[in-house]
């Protein structure tokens, strides 16, 4: 096996690395992500390739050590203190709700982090779309399962597999869409952006202004999924994720003990500007939410419907 490209890095804060990167990890078994002894291992797509990465959090002289392995090991190396929220500035976060302080107190170092690739946003988030977290989750697994290549070094022991590349997105049928349990609706909206996927990775880091016209340009995605995207690839903390089934309701149950609509979180959260989705991120890492009274959304197994807009 080659040997790992490495990296010491020591952030100006107390890196939390599963804090930082827990908004990433979709289940105890995702593919593109496992903790083994303490050590965090990533998938990721780069510019150059797909790469292994594995990080050790802070150790006694306040360095996070990475190795990486694969085509994109030294991409991902060089943009490591990006991927772990070092190129995030909450200085500017004023905790106006008493909830909000608290939360914020509680988590005073996590930062919002970002992907080595928009195109590894962007996938599970459209699949993720209208549907339950059970039905995204056996789509996205399946996916990876089907067409996610072994990770290079040390991942593919592990078990590690990347998102598909676009490319090869491309060349699915629209059969095996619907055997992963990904509707016509979905899998149009990821061809959609497989045919401009390159010119994404190109355009939305260099210019974050026209990041959000740009993703809606493209057919199937909408306000929900682009705030997803923004967030998760460019680290985006204005990003509120509008369209949610869940998320105006339970921050409106949270903060002020009613529900809310989407007109009615973009006035609760103005305030905070342009740090809107700290808010959002805080409530959901603390597990709060609106009380379930009525039935749960039920997992369909054709042409599912039902948790989220695009």
């Amino acid at each position: 096996m080659p040997a790992p490209l490495t990296r010491a890095w020591r952030p100006d804060w107390p890196c939390p690395v599963g804090q930082v990167w827990g908004t990433f990890k979709r289940g105890m078994t995702d593919p593109t992500y496992r903790v083994r002894q303490g050590v965090h291992w990533r998938a990721m797509n780069t510019a150059e390739g797909p790469a292994t990465l594995a990080v050790q959090p802070l150790d006694a002289g306040g360095s996070v050590t990475a190795r990486a392995w694969g085509p994109g090991a030294e991409r991902v190396l060089e943009t490591l203190p990006a991927l772990l929220g070092g190129a995030d500035d909450p200085s500017g976060f004023r905790p106006l709700h008493p909830l909000v302080a608290e939360l914020h107190r509680r988590r005073p170092h996590w930062r919002i982090a970002r992907t080595a690739s928009v195109w590894d946003a962007l996938v599970p988030v459209v699949i993720e779309q209208k549907v339950t977290g059970e039905e995204a989750t056996y789509g996205i697994r399946s996916l990876l399962a089907r067409h996610g290549p072994p990770e290079p070094g040390p991942g593919a022991e592990l078990g590690l597999r990347t998102v598909p590349a676009p490319g090869e997105v491309r060349m699915i049928p629209s059969w095996e869409w619907l055997a992963m349990h990904i509707d016509p609706a979905r899998s149009r909206t990821l061809l959609a952006a497989a045919a401009v996927a390159a010119s994404l990775e190109r355009v939305l880091p260099a210019d974050l202004s026209r990041a959000d016209a740009r993703l809606r340009s493209v057919p199937g995605i909408g306000v929900w999924t682009s705030a997803e995207v923004r967030a998760r690839a460019l680290g985006d903390a204005d990003a509120v994720s509008f369209g949610d089934y869940n998320i105006a309701r339970d921050i409106g149950w949270a903060l002020i003990g009613q529900d809310l609509d989407d007109a009615g979180l973009a006035e609760l959260l103005e305030p905070y500007r342009p740090h809107r989705l700290r808010v959002q991120r805080l409530v959901t890492m603390a597990g709060l939410h609106r009380p379930r009274r009525g039935p749960r959304l039920a997992p369909r197994t054709h042409l599912p419907t039902g948790g989220r807009h695009t």
